[in-house]
């Protein structure tokens, strides 16, 4: 089904019945990788987490590639004159000074109010001054689009390249973003009858958690205000993706669905998606096969309609009609991908919202009622994506959805989908993100991958470890479900690795997949090198990225960016007193990062002594 129809069914809400379903035709299987288990460990997540990060590179159009020798590469990440070569001695002494100042507890923790004190001692000019000689001049590029130019160019001439991002956040109380998020997530139907829904806590809105900022350090929160607001932060969307493009030959650009729209609709779409995967996982262990890979779970389907026929889910003769069409049933069996289908094409968005009870075996509304508002904003979110994808294509940059919270990430991925289903037909121009803390990360990977591959579009992904884990871990303990997060960073890391090799190996099968890796972790980068080399994966074939935040990790994104591999960093920029709350949660996150590691700090000396003891004290980068 078309992403214009996908966006059609969303349009209209009257509580009803099950109305029979239609298969879209035209999809054709293919032979899913081989998976295997793995087992898990003990210990803490890393505090550097994850990145916004953008390809400038054009975008390789190549079918099918003809494998040659290529030889090993092997990159020198101890080589601090190739990693700081686009550096000045005074920009070193600047990074040595803000990491410092960021493994001091008391100055981070305090950070803010310091930096509001300084604002009223010092007066604004002399405050805006001092901050671009530190934290805002490390991790901000700057104030507009005319200002930042400088240092993209410099970054580009050195082999790295920019996506842009305008760092403006809401400077809101506790008590604003609880109301603003309680507000914009309970629907009218809920807040006449509270308890009337059969809806799961997980998916509810929970005040002592409105406040999605919190034990988040390096992802912005958006908060629903009104449809007017939706709208400009689209246009400053715009904005971004046409500079992007206008800043190169073919830029990448950052989204987030909760910018875009009433999260009301995200956390109901979400609860039907898992409701509906745990109705197929039902249904599967009654036929023997709960213990299977997801994707090696093939439901025979004369026993399915027998089952959900006996279940009272719909008459005999509609069940018949779910499951006609030129591919779907053709096996005698059905795989999730097919199940999915089925919420493909429902025509009303009461349909679409209609979840299976798996107590009485009856389809029933999640929620008795939509009122006409309600659904008029879940149209306008839709048409917002649409818009900002549509753009996206126009000016030939790359649009990456950014991972948010478990509760929310079920209907994003959904959307982001079907965005790419319709966008990356002829080149990869949607990008999903994947967040490897996640539990279920490898079967989310290998579920689109197989379904890229079914119907002939180009997969992009992502990949990151994740932002919200405390916040993750403390909702569920506290409201009561199972934490989705992974054990320890260990077990993160190896899931990572195991969702990159997937993505990698299905590189090396049809180069019609793309991945992002969006790390600091040195070891996950020397690992995909590895594996590009085991592959003979070129780097010139920019199938394969790499991303970190401006002003951190430079002796990873610069050595890779002059060897010839397709990395970006993240480039945030906005008015100096407009981008604190940016800043604030960089000076936070550099605190896990910098007490955990004093390679980048020694790198930093290293590089500068060796300038001092070699009569470079005045040392300024050619280009």
């Amino acid at each position: 089904m078309s992403y214009t129809k996908y966006v059609a069914a969303l349009v209209r809400a009257n509580a009803g019945n099950f109305n029979k379903i239609r298969i879209s035709p035209g999809r054709s299987r293919s032979t899913l990788a081989s998976t295997k288990t793995q087992e898990e460990k003990d210990e803490q997540m890393e505090g550097c987490t994850v990145v916004e990060a953008v390809p400038v590179e054009l975008i390789s159009q190549t079918k099918n590639v003809t494998k040659t020798p290529l030889h090993k590469i092997d990159i020198d990440f101890d080589n601090t004159q190739e990693a700081y070569r686009s550096k000045g001695n005074i920009e070193l002494l600047r990074s040595l000074l803000v990491f410092k100042l960021c493994t001091i507890d008391f100055l981070v923790e305090k950070n803010k109010e310091l930096m509001d004190l300084s604002k009223k001692v010092l007066g604004q000019w002399m405050f805006e001054k001092m901050m671009k000689m530190t934290f805002y001049g490390q991790f901000v590029a700057g104030e507009d689009h005319n200002a930042i130019k400088p240092l993209i160019q410099k970054n580009q001439a050195f082999g790295v390249g920019a996506v842009l991002d305008y760092s403006v956040e809401e400077d809101l109380t506790q008590e604003e973003a609880e109301k603003k998020e309680m507000d914009s997530c309970i629907s009218e139907a809920e807040k006449e009858s509270p308890d009337a829904d059969h809806r799961e806590k997980k998916y509810k809105a929970h005040r002592q958690f409105g406040d999605r900022r919190g034990g988040v350090i390096s992802a912005r929160t958006y908060f629903y205000a009104d449809e007017s607001k939706c709208d400009n932060q689209m246009e400053t969307f715009i904005n971004c993706i046409k500079a992007s493009g206008g800043a190169s030959a073919d830029g990448f650009s950052a989204i987030k669905m909760t910018a875009l729209g009433r999260p009301q609709f995200l956390l109901q779409f979400s609860e039907v998606l898992v409701k509906w995967r745990q109705f197929f996982n039902f249904l599967a262990a009654q036929q023997g096969k709960s213990d299977m890979m997801v994707l090696e779970q093939k439901l025979e389907l004369e026993e399915l309609k027998e089952s959900l026929t006996m279940l009272g889910v719909g008459a005999k003769d509609d069940i018949e009609n779910w499951f006609t069409g030129e591919k779907l049933g053709l096996s005698g069996a059905i795989d999730l991908l097919d199940w999915n289908s089925l919420i493909n094409d429902t025509t009303k968005i009461s349909n679409l919202l209609m979840v299976p009870n798996l107590e009485t075996g009856h389809l029933e509304p999640l929620l008795n009622k939509f009122t006409a508002e309600e659904e008029r904003q879940m149209k306008r979110m839709l048409q917002r994506v649409d818009v900002l994808a549509k753009h996206a294509l126009e000016n030939g940059v790359r649009l990456m959805v950014d991972a948010e919270q478990t509760y929310f990430q079920p209907a994003i991925s959904r959307l982001t989908l079907e965005m790419q289903r319709k966008f990356n037909r002829e080149k990869p121009i949607i990008f999903n993100t994947y967040q490897c803390y996640l539990k279920d990360a490898y079967d989310n990977v290998t579920v689109d991958v197989e379904l890229s591959r079914r119907e002939g579009w180009y997969f992009g992904a992502k990949l990151v470890r994740g932002a919200y884990m405390y916040q993750e871990r403390d909702r569920a303990k506290e409201i009561g479900y199972e934490d989705p997060i992974n054990p320890d960073y260990e077990a993160t890391n190896r899931m990572y690795h195991r969702c990159l090799e997937y993505v990698l190996e299905e590189i090396d099968h049809s180069r019609k997949a793309n991945v992002m890796v969006a790390t600091h972790n040195e070891d996950t980068v020397k690992f995909t090198l590895e594996k590009m080399n085991e592959m003979g994966l070129s780097p010139t074939e920019n199938k394969v990225y790499f991303g970190q935040l401006l002003g951190m990790c430079d002796q990873i994104s610069f050595p890779l960016g002059q060897a010839g591999f397709p990395v970006y960093k993240y480039v945030p920029y906005g008015p100096v007193n407009e981008v604190i709350p940016y800043l604030s949660r960089r000076a936070q996150e550099n605190r896990g990062f910098m007490k955990g590691s004093q390679r980048e700090r020694s790198l930093l000396w290293k590089e500068l002594k060796r300038r001092l003891l070699g009569g470079q004290i005045f040392y300024k980068p050619v280009y």
